[in-house]
This record gives structure tokens, sequence and C-alpha cells, in this order.
């Protein structure tokens, strides 16, 4: 799997399928494998690139405390050692924020946005208390306790667990409190209408937690699409991937991206605009 030197860290990604770019931006502790079913489900037709933030599973912690505007730093110099000039921006929960924070600064970089079970700001005391309590267990430094709630409640099977929970705990501690941190503090509601590109949202029929923030997206931006994904709550990704990766291939497909993608580049490692055959899922046990 390969690495990129970006901004003085080793940041760990990986890379497969090929069409137009989506960047997958996972939250805190989490690491890039939360996306495993879109890497495999969604490179049959668009080139998926999945890093593990700065200091969150394979990636070097570097010396610098995690920022949005960092991570958003981090994932344009992502593109620009891939040799992509634009792409699509998907971020779950406060990912979601980050993918604000990268479309707001480098609104020139990038196609539209997918929020999935994202906000723009802690707006409840109770969002507002669970991360508060993340804040506080990593500050702590019980990374083994919050890696497991939060694996856990990701996880549709036991391997998923495994998966997830394994990752987190390749993290760094300091970096991981320092994201929680400013998804505590982070935001960006009265610059939403800053953003003219698309955005889809998409949140969970059961995720009473987040549907304030949902409400308060679509809102506020100029030009969003907002989809309710049936049976689910919070966890889309992992729990409802095959919902959300059928609602991003077809939102997609009706934004005429393959119209709008650069086809000047040269020499590139990676043919973003060939189609190769869809890649087929492993059949899993069910999480009991």
């Amino acid at each position: 799997m390969p690495f990129a030197k970006i901004n003085g860290v080793a940041l760990h990604y990986r890379i497969k399928g090929a069409g137009v770019p989506i960047v997958f931006i996972h939250p805190p502790l989490l690491a890039g494998n939360v996306f495993h079913r879109q890497l495999t489900e969604l490179s049959g037709r668009f080139q998926v690139i999945v890093p593990d933030l700065r200091g969150h599973g394979q990636s070097e912690a570097g010396g610098r405390s995690i920022t949005y505007s960092l991570l958003a730093e981090d994932i344009v110099a992502l593109l620009d050692d891939l040799e992509i000039k634009k792409a699509y921006l998907c971020g779950y929960s406060t990912g979601g924020s980050v993918a604000l924070e990268a479309m707001l600064a480098y609104p020139e970089r990038f196609y539209g946005g997918i929020l999935v079970s994202a906000m723009s700001e802690v707006g409840t005391f109770r969002v507002k208390s669970e991360i508060w309590a993340a804040v506080r267990l990593t500050r702590f430094r019980a990374k083994r306790l919050t890696a497991a709630a939060i694996a856990l409640g990701n996880a549709d099977r036991m391997d998923t667990f495994k998966r997830l929970y394994n990752a987190a705990m390749q993290g760094q501690i300091k970096r991981l409190h320092e994201y929680f941190q400013c998804s505590l503090i982070y935001n960006c509601t009265n610059r939403l209408h800053e953003i003219e590109s698309p955005i889809l949202l998409l949140y969970g029929e059961k995720d009473k937690l987040f549907r304030h923030h949902g409400k308060l997206l679509q809102r506020e931006l100029r030009n969003d699409t907002f989809r309710t994904v049936k049976k689910v709550a919070h966890q889309i990704p992992t729990k409802a991937a095959e919902d959300m990766n059928g609602h991003i291939r077809d939102w997609i497909d009706r934004q005429d991206p393959w119209r709008m993608a650069p086809r000047d580049r040269k020499e590139s490692r990676y043919d973003a605009f060939l189609v190769p055959e869809a890649y087929e899922d492993e059949q899993q046990p069910e999480l009991t």
C-alpha cells in the first residue's frame, strides 16, 4: 500500500479504480479502512482514494498539531502528489467538517462534496457531550477503551470490528486527541453560503442525534441534495454501504462529471479516465 510524503509526514493511502476521483475522509480515531466497502464497490466506476489522516492508521503523526486547515492542506497536497487537478470529497461524521473546510479553502480543487452523517458545527448538547467524552478519554490515553467503543459502534460484522479496532490502535494518541478537540470547536455554518459546488447530504433514517445537523446544512447550503438512508442510524459507510454507494453513483452521474473532468494530465501515474471492470466484495459472516 502506498505512502506519499505530504507536508512533512508519510501519509498512507489506498487508491483503486479509475474514473472521476473521490477522496474519502474519516472521522477521529477511525482510519481510512472504515471506507472498505466504498473502496471495493465504487472503484469499478470511480478512482477511489482513501487516506489515513496524519496520526491515524498507518500515517505518521508528524510534528504539527492537527487542525482542520492542516488536514485540508494535506488532502490537496495528496491530490497534487497524485497529479489530480480536481476531485469529489466524501466526509463521514466529523470528517464531513474537514471536507467542508477543504471546499471552503480550495474551491477550485473540488467538483463537489458528499457529506455522510456530517455537521458544520456541534449544534446539540448530546453531540457535544459525546465528543467531549472522547476528548477526555484520549487526553487520559484511554485508547483501547475509546477504540473498542467506536469500532464496535461502526462494525456490522466481527471481522469489521477487528479491522477498525486494529487500525484505530495504530493511531498516535496525541493526534487522535487533537482531532476530537477540533471537532468540538469547529464552526463553518456562517460560511456555508460560500460553497457553490453541489453537495450530497446523506443521513440515516434512525440518526436522531445528527438530524439537527442535517437540517442545518440543508438550510444553509446553496446547492444541496438531501437523501435519507433507510433503516440505519449514524454509521452509514459500514452498516448501509450498498445504499450509500448507490446514492453516490446516482448523484455523481447526475452531475455529469465526465464532461467537467480535466483531460490534459501528462505522464500521470494513474489513468483517471478509463473504467475497469467492477470489483466484487467478499461475503463475510454477520456480527451477532
